[in-house]
């Protein structure tokens, strides 16, 4: 199946983990002649391959922009992958090519398509983050949200106390002046950036539950393990944000002694249920993405679907909204 003559500038695949993006996005930029742009918070760090389920050089057909940006230990941002994807959207997009921009992180998508602006502190790092980061590792993620609800309850509600990052984030916010909550509030409004069409990949839950394990334990076969032991061995223990990702955090205390690795696996299948839970509910939330049912689909079945989708649906520009 061909798309229409009228394909938008730019193409997002959105949906929870485990569900295949990254092969149909990859497959639809290579249709297209086109380039994938990952948005995904934990793939920008170098070094977490396997966890990540970062695509390998061989799984992919073109190049694919926004991973390995950073090491683990360096702050990163939705702010800073904003500008990074950005100038790689505005360059494929002045060469003629169409960006597929591919991910499960719900803020990064919206950072690269939205008119999303951020506070002047959410790019760079600073004094006061370094503190709240510093009472997030002494005291554990726990006693930083109670800081916050303490401090500003109603931020407090919209973020998970594991979400250390964003808690942070919004304790440094109220030094500066403002919140969370209303930025959020100002978030809710959906302007994109440049006319884009989205389509959703999802599948009954209990596939997709299969697929979340049986990843989970490829990793494992592959190495995971391994790996976080080499980040450790590198010094990237404390490395607040990447350390915290699912995956990683739960075979720590596997290497440190303190746990047997296969209530870690286990672990790590629950939290990424969860995880895919909160990225459906996430994106089902934005209207303009026309969703895909992949399941039981072969890998040439679930691309013809998006296709049709793709040209069936309507492009979103700024004057729509």
């Amino acid at each position: 199946m061909e798309l229409s003559p009228h394909t938008p500038d730019v193409i997002a695949i959105v949906g929870p983990t485990a569900v295949g993006k990254t092969a149909v996005a990859d497959a639809l930029a290579q249709r297209l002649g086109g380039e994938v742009v990952t948005a995904d918070s934990m793939q920008v760090y170098r070094g977490m391959d396997i966890g990540t389920a970062k695509p390998s050089l061989a799984e992919r057909s073109v190049t694919h922009h926004c991973l390995d940006l950073v090491d683990p230990g360096e702050p990163f941002s939705a702010a800073l992958f904003q500008a990074h994807a950005r100038s790689v959207i505005d360059t494929l997009l002045a060469d003629g090519r169409t960006p597929v921009v591919c991910g499960g992180t719900g803020l990064y998508v919206r950072a690269a398509l939205d008119e999303m602006e951020f506070p002047a502190g959410e790019q760079e790092d600073n004094a006061v983050r370094a503190r709240y980061e510093r009472y997030a590792l002494e005291h554990g993620s726990d006693a930083l949200h109670a800081l916050l609800a303490e401090k500003d309850p109603e931020s407090a509600e919209l973020i998970h106390p594991n979400n250390t990052r964003r808690v942070v984030r919004a304790l440094e916010m109220l030094e500066e002046g403002t919140s969370y909550a209303e930025q959020s509030a100002g978030f809710s409004a959906r302007r994109s950036a440049y006319p884009t069409r989205y389509v959703g990949l999802t599948m009954e839950r209990e596939a997709l539950y299969e697929r979340i394990d049986a990843r989970v334990d490829a990793m494992v076969a592959a190495g995971l393990l391994g790996e976080v032991e080499r980040l450790l061995e590198a010094g990237f223990r404390d490395a607040l944000t990447a350390m915290q990702a699912i995956g990683y955090k739960e075979l720590v205390p596997v290497i440190e002694g303190s746990a047997e690795l296969d209530e870690a696996v286990e672990s790590i299948k629950r939290s990424s249920r969860r995880y895919a839970k909160r990225q459906l509910t996430w994106f089902r939330a934005d209207p303009r993405i026309v969703w895909v049912d992949v399941t039981g689909l072969m890998p040439g079945e679930v691309l013809d679907a998006v296709t049709g989708a793709l040209d069936s649906g309507a492009a979103t520009t700024k004057e729509e909204q």
